[in-house]
């Protein structure tokens, strides 16, 4: 007995030992998810989440494979893998991750009933359940303060309020990735753009269910599908609300449940919280001036768009499509104006190309705020990120030309498609001007761009140039940003010809220590007159413009802030006096 009872030991010890060497190995993003098929249930009193259905899984690596791992957040356990009714074998171990808030998963290693050849799907039938409760452990281990960690992972289900994102906040379903650390420089960025690039195309169907109790008032659900969504639940014990997402890509899944206010000026429904009047208020103030701007610029806005606020009024926002989480708590004129124009612009222009869909938007609120207080304002608006974009690109080798960060074309790093892609949407605005951007958007087709270079040969039509070397460096490859100066600055004194009166002269010659093209703004100042001009400085490389001045010319400044460089010190650059 006691020589088999040890046999028994020896063998579970192994298996053990022989699941966790596998896991180690193996490739966690070898399978993606193509369709989620899911029924939620939410029991806001005990915070729980339940959830069963289906999903579909392609092989996407260059290997038939056998096993495939799964993960939900922690908070949450599995409880069933099945395929055609069959029960399947699998092991459940935790798996630190910081793409959720726990900063762990509960990872399911599944083995499959045979191997998937490469390209091959398989559909599984999954059940799991547990709680999701505030919980900012991946930002308070990195140092994030208390206070800014809680009102910046607000995701929980609570009885009062319930609010709660996908994946890269809360992994409610199931999704397959690598391993993400916060601590790890751009860990966390990476494997979440490679995972949003795996789910680009991805279909997401969602059963809402909430067990309310009878004599509980009747809250309203939301959820952030495809060209925005709304559901009010029914005065009955268990309410009902479907959800879909057509293409995940840069979209989130996300679900809130609440005891809103609502009101409704089409396109837009606001939902707002008791206390919160004049917040809302201020929305829907600001939704016809908004409106109007993106009508002008991006087209009718075509589908609803839906602002919902938030219980915590020092909650970061968030968006999600054209679902936009922001505190109407003391809400401010000129942020509400912002916020509508960036979800109508979504509403207005599809687009599955993050940089366009994204970079527009963000485009499009720089634009409204200088139609509001000047082009300084829209630079600030602007320059409000420029310092992650600076510190993402630090790591692109500018004098090698080399190429180790994704492009923008094919980027799903927010830093990317939101901060970078609306400079270069700015960049091209102040190189082709109004009309002719405006032109090449209104012939923009979602369905008709197929082609990387779609969007670029619209641009070329509408503005009669060749921008083919702008699009090269900026969009379809990442040489980092520009850093240009001043390289001389030769001023002289001239006479006009048939003895008029002597002009003031000036030769410029601009350099471009880095890789990457850029047309280069720069102003000249002359005591109280100043003359801007602007000069296409290709990369490693210089370029020489001369100009005539009202006066003499004091010093020279490249650069008003529309170009993101990596090196600011050195763009003012003092005139030699004559």
């Amino acid at each position: 007995m006691r020589f088999a009872a040890s046999s028994k030991l020896l063998c579970t010890i192994c298996v053990l030992c022989g699941c966790h060497f596998f896991a180690f190995a193996l490739d966690r993003e070898a399978f993606t998810v193509t369709k989620y098929d899911l029924q939620v249930t939410i029991e806001p009193r005990q915070q729980r989440l339940g959830v069963r259905g289906k999903i579909t899984l392609r092989n996407d690596s260059a290997q038939a494979q056998k096993v495939v791992a799964l993960q939900i957040s922690s908070s949450l356990n599995w409880r069933s893998i099945r395929t055609t009714d069959k029960p399947l074998q699998f092991v459940s171990q935790p798996f630190t991750s910081d793409i959720d808030h726990t900063g762990a998963l509960s990872e399911a290693i599944v083995t499959l009933p045979a191997e998937i050849k490469p390209k091959d799907a398989v559909e599984l039938e999954v059940g799991y359940e547990g709680v999701i409760a505030l919980d900012a452990t991946r930002l308070l281990r990195v140092g994030v303060p208390d206070a800014i960690a809680k009102h910046t992972s607000w995701d929980h289900i609570g009885a009062a309020f319930t609010a709660v994102r996908g994946a890269g906040y809360v992994a409610w379903y199931p999704i397959t990735t690598e391993s993400a650390d916060f601590s790890e420089g751009n860990s966390l960025f990476e494997v979440v753009n490679r995972w949003r690039a795996r789910e680009a195309g991805s279909e997401f169907y969602v059963s809402l269910q909430s067990a309310q109790q009878s004599d509980e008032p009747s809250p309203t659900l939301l959820c952030g599908a495809s060209g925005g969504g709304s559901a009010e639940f029914s005065r009955t014990q268990a309410s009902l609300a479907d959800c879909s997402w057509k293409a995940l890509g840069v979209l989130t899944p996300i679900f809130v449940v609440g005891d809103y206010r609502w009101d409704s000026t089409p396109p837009l429904s606001i939902f707002s919280f008791k206390g919160h009047e004049a917040g809302a208020k201020t929305y829907s103030d600001a939704l016809g001036l908004a409106a109007s701007f993106v009508t002008d610029w991006f087209g009718k806005p075509a589908t609803p768009i839906a602002i919902a606020d938030f219980a915590d009024p020092h909650a970061a926002p968030f968006e999600s499509g054209t679902l936009l989480m922001a505190s109407m708590d003391d809400a401010d004129t000129r942020l509400a104006g912002i916020n509508l124009v960036h979800e109508l612009t979504h509403s207005a222009l599809a687009s599955a190309r993050p940089w366009v869909y994204e970079g527009l938007a963000h485009f499009a609120e720089a634009a409204y705020r200088e139609q509001q207080g000047g082009r300084e304002a829209a630079l600030n608006v602007l320059d409000a990120h420029l310092a992650a974009l600076v510190d993402a690109e630090k790591d692109v080798p500018g004098g090698s030309g080399k190429d180790i960060a994704i492009p923008l074309a094919n980027s799903f790093d927010e830093v990317y498609y939101r901060t970078k892609a609306a400079f270069v949407w700015w960049m091209l605005r102040d190189m082709i001007g109004d009309d002719a951007l405006k032109a090449a958007i209104a012939k923009y087709g979602a369905g008709e761009d197929k082609d990387p270079k779609y969007m670029e040969g619209l641009v070329e039509a509408a503005s009669k140039r060749d921008l083919g070397w702008f699009f090269d460096d900026w969009v379809y490859r990442d040489r980092g940003l520009p850093d240009v100066r001043v390289q001389s600055a030769h001023a002289w004194a001239d006479d006009k010809p048939g003895g008029g009166k002597r002009v003031q002269m000036i030769t410029i010659t601009l350099e471009n220590t880095s890789t990457v093209g850029v047309e280069m703004p720069f102003t000249i100042r002359c005591g109280r007159s100043d003359v801007t001009e602007r000069l296409e400085v290709r990369g490693k490389s210089t370029a020489t413009l001369r100009v005539e001045l009202p006066s003499t010319p004091i010093e020279v400044v490249v650069n008003d802030g529309s170009v993101p460089e990596s090196d600011l010190s050195n763009n003012v650059f003092k005139v030699p006096a004559q």
